[in-house]
């Protein structure tokens, strides 16, 4: 049986998991519904770890990865974090701690921010991707592999 390797186009079904247990993404529903992820092993469209972990499964397999934040999102860093005039925000722009919302960086490119802290005068924005700094777990179930 041949097993996944790099150039290889995989289809897979996962979860993905924080250590706490907590699921953050997956493939199917709660009622077992959704589309395989397909991606070409090599061609950098996933976490390189989640990669690396599909590497030498065959047909069938199901396997828990492993995935340390420096090799998933990176590690959250702390000049992430910027607190910004509430006045400073379009009038009438949701927020709640938590939601996203989209600025521009300083060289005009779209940056999606969490916020993380609202009081009446200020608001606390992260530009941190929400997983950076958390250990991933993905259990990973390797439906079919086209060489």
């Amino acid at each position: 049986m041949a097993l996944a390797k790099n150039g290889d186009k995989v289809r897979v079904h996962y979860i993905g998991k924080l250590e706490d247990g907590s699921q953050f993404d997956a493939s199917r529903d709660d009622f077992g519904f959704g589309e395989p992820l397909e991606f070409t092993i090599g061609n950098e469209q996933m976490l390189p770890g989640f990669e690396q972990g599909v590497i030498g499964m065959q047909e069938g397999e199901s396997k828990t990865i492993h995935i340390k934040s420096v090799d998933g999102y990176g590690e959250h860093h702390p000049e992430g974090l910027i607190e910004i005039e509430r006045d400073q925000l379009p009038s009438g722009m949701p927020l709640e701690v938590g939601g996203m919302v989209q600025g521009n960086s300083p060289t005009g490119g779209q940056v999606a921010f969490t916020v993380v802290e609202i009081t009446q005068s200020k608001v606390t924005l992260d530009s941190n991707h929400p997983l950076a700094g958390k250990d991933l777990i993905f259990e990973v179930h390797l439906v079919e592999i086209e060489q």
